[in-house]
């Protein structure tokens, strides 16, 4: 059989998928790539790197009122969310990380990801946390988004795993994440 006809979804599907969100600073990506790499099959799907792939018309987030930028926010966890079922069927657990602080946004993840269950879990180390985290790290955000944690705790305040990174390693919260899903890794 040539390589182009084998199929993707020769393994049993993954457990489900992970869906790490908190405000900017929290830890989302360092935490997402490092439980990725816990499991013997799995992918991380950055969601920023998705909007970093429009290359003309693309609208970041923004405080202000900016239709196109929320629309632009439901396409970029859509192709998340088409990811991640893909890697779902092949075998592969995805470890999504966003920003996700509305209601409205959090279940259009729900809806949308049909491959298997949606783990979430809201990484809230707290505003003084992630604003220091935000100053030391390569990644310069101008904007000061510590106000959606207010938005995060009011709409999303029933959510299941919270999980309070500010004074864990990135391993420690780890093990949390994987404690709170009951997710466990594999090895080859």
């Amino acid at each position: 059989m040539a390589w182009a006809e084998v199929p993707v979804d020769t393994k049993p599907p993954a457990a489900g998928a992970v869906l790490l969100t908190g405000i900017p600073g929290s830890g989302k990506s360092t935490v997402a790539s490092a439980l990725a790499a816990r499991f013997a099959a799995s992918a991380h799907i950055e969601v920023d790197a998705l909007q970093e792939l429009i290359v003309s018309g693309g609208h970041w987030p923004s405080p202000g009122q900016d239709d196109e930028a929320d629309r632009q926010i439901f396409l970029r966890a859509r192709n998340a969310c088409l990811l991640a079922d893909s890697f779902l069927a092949a075998g592969f657990l995805p470890v999504i990380d966003d920003v996700v602080v509305r209601r409205a946004h959090l279940d259009f993840y729900r809806t949308t990801l049909t491959g298997g269950p949606l783990h979430h879990v809201i990484l809230a180390p707290g505003v003084t946390k992630a604003r220091e985290r935000n100053l030391a790290r390569d990644k310069t955000l101008t904007t000061d988004w510590s106000f959606l944690e207010t938005a995060m705790r009011d709409e999303l305040a029933d959510e299941e795993i919270w999980i309070d990174s500010a004074e864990l390693t990135v391993g420690e919260t780890v093990d949390a994440v994987l404690s709170a899903t009951g997710l466990t890794p594999r090895r080859p």
